[in-house]
């Protein structure tokens, strides 16, 4: 419990400083954790060993004008993902792009890239150390079926969401959020995180 501890102070602390900006929008979401049945369709997958739910904390900017063309205006977003389990929570920050998909626009897709940080393990310590008790390697033997090895604290963190305008200043979206190192920041394990999940937003200003 103490990821989640950590990420749910984190996220107040990041709320407080993006609410005085009165611009972009703040995030909440509730999302299953380290689900499997995406895997298969999209080609990502996880390790469909964690348990929990992860609660969503975040803030979205408005579009960066100043950013080059070739970017398609994107905007940034951060967020905090607590475990209510105790098991991965995580921090990410990337890009998100706005594509409304019907006439008046309150239909929407965003799709997001990012990196995260992860506060589970990046590799399992070795059973087969010398000195340990039986309890020590019993429960060394129990993290390859328990947790993530996600052979890195820091991961990619593409995102996906369907969103639906409710009013001026309130949306909501059904998310699906990836973690994975992508054999980039480690060669060898590359387990994942799959996580899916309702978020409701909330826009500052007009």
């Amino acid at each position: 419990m103490r990821g989640a501890i950590v990420a749910a102070a984190s996220a107040s602390a990041l709320l407080l400083a993006a609410g005085p900006a009165g611009a972009g929008e703040v995030i909440a979401g509730v999302y299953a954790h380290d689900v499997t049945f995406l895997g298969e369709a999209v080609g990502l997958g996880a390790a469909g060993k964690e348990g929990g739910a992860n609660i969503h904390l975040g803030w979205r900017s408005d579009r960066i004008d100043a950013a080059p063309d070739w970017m398609g205006g994107p905007r940034a977003h951060i967020f905090i993902s607590a475990n209510t389990a105790g098991d991965t929570s995580y921090v990410a920050a990337g890009l998100s792009w706005h594509i409304p998909i019907t006439d008046d626009a309150r239909w929407y897709v965003q799709p997001g890239m990012g990196l995260a940080y992860q506060d589970g393990y990046d590799m399992f310590p070795d059973w087969r150390d010398p000195g340990l008790s039986v309890e020590e390697v019993n429960r060394r033997i129990a993290l390859r079926s328990e947790r993530i090895e996600f052979g890195s604290h820091i991961l990619f963190e593409p995102e996906i969401a369907l969103g639906y305008r409710v009013t001026d200043n309130t949306s909501v979206e059904l998310s699906y959020v990836h973690l994975s190192n992508g054999q980039i920041f480690n060669q060898g394990k590359n387990e994942g995180l799959d996580e899916v999940g309702l978020r409701f937003v909330h826009r500052f200003g007009g």
